[in-house]
């Protein structure tokens, strides 16, 4: 069963939907799920929400604060920090309902949000149990580049151009939007890295396109960003348990693996053989082996 909901975030609403396990009524142990960036609640997590209800938890998604169908103005900002305290208002939201135990809450983050869900949970002791799929530091994506090989001096240009954007909207410029996907992209495909063929392939073709999805992002929120460090303090989690899932053939795989060597005890790393970064995503081959890692984790930790 699903049902939409709304809850508050920073004064701003959040849409969300809410799925719940078939069979009589009673306090669910739950897990809130956050999507990843340029996505909305109806791709990735949702698939991962309905086989977790499917399982005996409740499961809640919800799209970031300026994004998908949730309020917020600029449309398309990327905050990191907003998108912490959506995570922690989720939780709130589920600690309200009399249909949730509020001490069975965890939380999962596919890709951007398998930062952002380890980073909103070091400080929320309400959120039991934490685990990740596809996981990527979005602020090392930006400053670095992907696989750390970008030259410094892009970030530098990105952040001066952020400034002069924050100085233009005050004097009354619209919000610059930058393509999440460019617009030419399918005349790169054939020379474009396999990451990008694939995130391509889900966001641009019918496999996981929805119209609320990559519409871009402002681009301003590169001072945003940059400065956020999903890892930095992920030692915070323990003693609470970390499950981190990643393809063994992602380019991003490299995230989970330096999370989990920061991470103190309990911890796990677990690689889905064969499958790419976005193969997580949707893929039955790839998503059935980690929603029974997930389902394993979560019953053990989130257990009556």
């Amino acid at each position: 069963m699903k049902a939409n909901v709304t809850f508050p975030s920073n004064h701003l609403a959040i849409a969300g939907i809410l799925f719940t396990p078939d069979g009589p009524g009673g306090r669910w142990p739950a897990v809130v799920i956050s999507h990843p960036g340029g996505g909305v609640k109806e791709q990735s997590p949702s698939i991962y929400a309905e086989r977790l209800a499917g399982a005996g938890f409740a499961a809640l998604v919800f799209d970031a604060a300026y994004q998908g169908e949730s309020e917020g103005e600029p449309r398309g900002l990327e905050n990191p920090f907003q998108r912490a305290e959506d995570i922690k208002s989720a939780v709130t939201y589920l600690t309200t309902r009399p249909d949730i135990d509020p001490d069975r809450i965890g939380a999962l983050g596919i890709c951007a949000s398998g930062g952002y869900v380890p980073y909103a949970a070091q400080t929320d002791h309400r959120v039991k149990s934490v685990a990740t799929v596809s996981a990527v530091d979005l602020g090392s994506v930006f400053r670095e580049g992907l696989g750390r090989t970008q030259d410094r001096a892009v970030l530098d240009a990105m952040l001066d151009q952020a400034g002069a954007l924050r100085t233009a909207e005050a004097r009354g410029a619209a919000p610059r939007l930058e393509a999440w996907i460019p617009d030419n992209a399918e005349e790169l495909l054939e020379t474009a890295t396999r990451q990008f063929r694939e995130t391509f392939e889900f966001y641009c073709t019918p496999r996981g396109h929805h119209p609320r999805a990559n519409q871009g992002w402002v681009l301003r929120s590169i001072d945003l960003i940059a400065q956020y460090d999903s890892y930095a303090m992920i030692r915070l989690i323990s003693p609470r348990p970390l499950l981190m899932i990643a393809g063994s053939e992602a380019e991003t795989a490299y995230f989970s693996r330096e999370a989990i060597e920061k991470a103190a005890e309990p911890k796990e790393l677990v690689l889905i053989d064969g499958a790419t970064h976005v193969d997580l995503y949707d893929k039955d081959e790839y998503v059935t082996p980690a929603v029974a890692e997930l389902v394993a984790f979560f019953g053990k930790h989130l257990a009556a």
